[in-house]
Order: C-alpha cells, then structure tokens, then sequence
C-alpha cells in the first residue's frame, strides 16, 4: 500500500500561480497557472534502532567468602559534595519595598558544580525554575511575606542527590493604598 501512495503522490500535478493580491499560490488545480516541475524525494532507509544497554550489577566477591553481592550501579557513580549551602541570602534576611520580591540565591558548592549535576532552588517546598547547571539564580516577584528556599542538587538522571539546609526570607511589598503609590485608586483622578 505504501508503494501505491507514493506512485500516487508522484502522479500528482502542481501548478503555480500568482493571485490578485500579488501572493504565489501552489494547488492541484491548473487555475490559469503553470505547471511545477517536481524534483524526485530524498529517500533515506531508516536503520534498526538497538535497545539502550543495560549495565549489569558488578558482582563483588571477598577473598575470605565465596558470596557475590551486587553493587548498585546509580549509587556508586555518583560522587556528592562536602559543601551544599545556600550563601546568600542569610537566613531571616528581609528583602526591603524596592527589591520587589526579587531574590538572588547564591550557592556554595565544593567541589566545584559537575558538568553532568544541576541544581534547582525551592521556594516553600515549590521548585521555582527548572534545574540548571549554575551556582547563582533569580528567584522573582516573591509574594509579600515569610518564605523558605532550599538548593536541591540534582544527578544526570534528575534525581535529587543533596539539599541544603532551609533559609527564611521575609518580603516586604508596599501597600496600594499608600499615599504616594501611583497605583493607589485614590490617586486615580488627582495627578
């Protein structure tokens, strides 16, 4: 059938002509226009796509017992950090009126940040942003009030490896009603 198709595509005729508006048009209908000369497809034969290898366990056998235990090979590979903190902000730091709820999350991490981890920073158990491979993120336009962030540090197959210790943040927001805001409705006539 699918022979058919093609001999049926190939069969067709297309025409080009130019519209009232000035726009080339393409159809199967002659409409006045000019027949296309179409030039054969490209065909590529696909290949057979190999099923994803499968590490087996490495069997480790001890020299005073003949048992073999097997050691799990995603927990092995993966080296964690001795320093995981959030360095700024500090931890009770308020965020004044004009930062306006934007927080800038700087990490520690040592050793430096593997090619193959991520990190993404939580607000209040939330991710804020998808994980990227970076030390330093903008967290913006927090809601007014107490907030929590952490680090998570995420490995190659996004699993979450290591998260730092919880930092508090407080955001201040100005109220609309304030005099001086222009957003205050009373405001709205007297400029």
């Amino acid at each position: 059938m699918l022979t058919s198709l093609s001999f049926d595509l190939q069969a067709a005729q297309v025409y080009r002509h130019v519209d009232a508006n000035g726009n080339v048009v393409f159809s199967d209908q002659p409409a006045g226009g000019s027949k296309v000369q179409l030039t054969p497809l490209s065909v590529v034969p696909s290949t057979e796509s190999l099923p994803p290898r499968r590490s087996t366990p490495s069997r480790v056998s001890s020299s005073s017992s003949s048992e073999s235990t097997r050691a799990p090979a995603v927990d092995v590979a993966f080296r964690g950090y001795t320093t995981f903190t959030i360095q700024s902000p500090s931890n009770e730091e308020t965020l004044q009126t004009g930062q306006a709820g934007n927080l800038a999350v700087r990490l520690g991490i040592e050793p430096k940040l593997r090619p193959e981890d991520k990190v993404r920073v939580t607000v209040d158990g939330a991710p804020s942003q998808s994980a990227m491979h970076s030390t330093v993120f903008m967290v913006p336009a927090l809601e007014r009030g107490k907030h929590v962030i952490q680090a998570e540090l995420l490995d190659s197959t996004g699993r979450v490896r290591q998260t730092s210790e919880p930092k508090v943040v407080y955001v201040q927001r100005a109220s609309v009603n304030l005099p001086r805001n222009p957003n205050n409705p009373a405001n709205a006539g007297g400029g």
